[in-house]
């Protein structure tokens, strides 16, 4: 059996101000991998002096969200007042159910110089029974997470439990999410312990039990095999996925198993006000921007 479902390129994204992303999921080939909706890869992107990332405040449902980063700095800000900064290797895991808002930015201090961010966005839908739960915010340290080290191996359990660890991040459904490094002349077997899996290049390359992936694809694997992952190079991989689902919608940056919950938080988020936010979505402290509803 192939090893490799399917494999296919991140597709090009813009956020605007010349801010792009690789956009792995959702694609037509891949929907979804376990409870995982939407997976970004961003830069390396050099900010210049004065410049740096500026995502307003917008809102979510239905899901939970997770930023990694390989290298910068992100700020974070929500509607249950929370503000904190992530680093390499720390977790932020906010949970959105029936509805949260935030921003993501540079820091002031950091735009002061040039300064480099890398990393990824990952959305993990809620099962049908979390999806209207209330909004949370977690933090986790990078220490706090377990580290799997061997011989040119170097894993670390983000999300989920993986190769007899399990993160700290209280995930709502079986889930699979680790950063893998692997240096010239590994070798790691995947087990077949999650029912979905997927294998995400953020650089270099990895031969799959053969089969060569590169930066910006992400290979799909077959259910039920244990897959050797080898480098011949130095590389940096994202494991994910986990128990599926089921069919989720998405519209902008809202997830729900059901249209008129989407179509509910669409009006609720027509009437948002910074100052005031809605019954749904309450305001963000310290923030007096957001961005408005798109057309389609």
């Amino acid at each position: 059996m192939n090893p490799i479902a399917t494999l296919h390129d991140g597709h090009v994204a813009d956020l605007g101000d010349g801010f792009t992303v690789l956009r792995a999921v959702p694609q037509a080939a891949v929907r979804s991998v376990g409870p995982f909706v939407f997976v970004d890869h961003f830069g390396p992107h050099d900010f210049p002096a004065g410049a740096g990332l500026d995502v307003r405040p917008h809102p979510h449902i239905g899901l939970a969200t997770v930023t990694w980063l390989f290298d910068g700095e992100i700020l974070h800000r929500d509607s249950l007042g929370t503000v904190q900064s992530i680093a390499p290797g720390d977790v932020n895991w906010m949970v959105a159910g029936r509805g949260i808002v935030h921003s993501e930015r540079t820091a002031q201090e950091r735009r002061a110089q040039t300064h480099r961010l890398h990393g990824m966005q990952t959305w993990l839908a809620l099962p049908a029974e979390h999806e209207d739960c209330a909004p949370a915010f977690a933090r986790h340290a990078a220490a706090t997470l377990p580290l799997i080290e061997r011989e040119g191996v170097s894993l670390r359990v983000i999300a989920g439990q993986a190769f007899g660890a399990r993160s700290p991040v209280a995930v709502f459904s079986p889930t699979l999410y680790c950063a893998l490094e692997l240096t010239a002349g590994a070798r790691f077997v995947v087990t077949a312990e999650h029912a979905e899996r997927a294998v995400y290049v953020a650089s270099g390359e990895v031969m799959i039990d053969g089969q060569r992936a590169t930066r910006g694809q992400l290979a799909v694997l077959a259910p039920g095999l244990d897959v050797t992952l080898a480098s011949e190079t130095a590389a940096l991989l994202m494991l994910l996925g986990g128990a599926p689902l089921g069919p989720r919608l998405l519209w902008w940056n809202l997830v729900s198993t059901a249209r008129d919950k989407i179509t509910a938080a669409q009006a609720d988020w027509r009437r948002y006000d910074p100052a005031t936010g809605t019954s749904r979505f309450a305001a963000v402290p310290g923030e007096h921007e957001f961005i408005p509803l798109p057309d389609r």
